[in-house]
This record gives structure tokens, C-alpha cells and sequence, in this order.
């Protein structure tokens, strides 16, 4: 599989995939995005089960076994986590050329 189609991930996708690197539940989900984000973006609920659902689809991120009956826990797949890398290349990427050219290189 192209890994690479599935760039650019939204910002909101992006934020989850990134509190999925470790396994998390939806509650701590939406904490972890809005700690990552310094509170700059919060996820409704039925934003975040909608993001989960195609991320599962995707085979980005899959469930994992929790001691909790209540929680489905989610983890970021080998898939998912090259394609966190990639979309981190990207952005990485797009910063050094506006740096480039906004600034200067400086």
C-alpha cells in the first residue's frame, strides 16, 4: 500500500494519531489532543469515534486488549506510525522552505 495517499492528515487526525502512540481510550484521547495541542484544539466526541472509525478502516490503528470492559483501547499500527512519520517529513519539510523564503533562512 501507498502509504503516502493518505497525506495530508487533517490536524485533528494528526493529534490523535500522535496520542496514540501510546494505547489510549477515547476519553484520554481528547485530553491527550488537547494537552498536545496547548489547548489550541479540542475534539467533540462524535468527531474523535468518527476519526477512530476510519483510522480503524485505514488499519492505522487497531484495538488492543484492555482490563477495563468499558474502554476500547486503541493503539497506532506499524502502518499508522510510518505514516505519522511521513506526515511529520512533510510538515518538517514545508517549515524549512517558508523558513527559507519567509525569513530568509534565518
Amino acid at each position: 500500500m501507498n502509504l503516502n495517499k493518505l497525506l495530508p492528515l487533517t490536524e485533528t487526525t494528526f493529534y490523535i494519531m500522535l496520542s496514540l502512540i501510546e494505547p489510549s481510550h477515547g476519553y484520554a484521547i481528547m485530553q491527550r489532543v488537547e494537552e498536545l495541542s496547548n489547548n489550541k484544539v479540542r475534539v467533540a466526541a462524535g468527531t474523535m469515534y468518527g476519526a477512530i472509525d476510519n483510522l480503524l478502516k485505514q488499519k492505522l490503528i487497531c484495538e488492543v486488549p484492555s482490563n477495563d470492559k468499558r474502554r476500547r483501547v486503541y493503539t497506532l499500527t506499524p502502518e499508522g506510525s510510518e505514516v505519522l512519520k511521513l506526515e511529520v517529513g512533510r510538515i518538517k519539510h514545508l517549515v524549512a522552505i517558508s523558513e527559507n523564503l519567509v525569513l530568509g533562512g534565518n
